[in-house]
């Protein structure tokens, strides 16, 4: 799983074809840190076929900002460069990050 930061978002996600799974996290967020061994499985079992990403909101707040991530945890799908879903809080659950994959396999 790849970490991007301010310097390589735009390359790595913005720039890049195909799809690109996005895990934006931060620093001291608890359902963060419970949702990432399971987006890291999936990683696992799907990255041949999506490219898995995490980015650190806490070191990246205006990056953050600009794609309108304003509560955590966020897991977003963009498709060449364009965000085209997000799993958000709540929703953000291990069956339903499962499901929103498999509809872009």
């Amino acid at each position: 799983m790849l970490v991007v930061d301010k310097e390589t978002f735009e390359a790595e996600v913005l720039q890049a074809e195909g799809y690109v799974l996005v895990d934006y996290f931060g620093d001291g967020c608890a359902p963060c840190a419970a949702l990432m061994p399971t987006v890291e499985a999936l990683s696992e079992t799907y990255g041949d076929r999506i490219k898995f990403t995490k980015l650190n909101t806490s070191q990246a707040r205006r990056l953050a900002i600009s794609q309108k991530i304003l509560g955590l945890p966020v897991i977003a799908m963009y498709k060449d460069g364009e965000k085209i879903e997000e799993l958000i809080k709540e929703e953000a659950t291990a069956a339903n990050i499962e499901e929103m994959l498999k509809k872009y396999l």
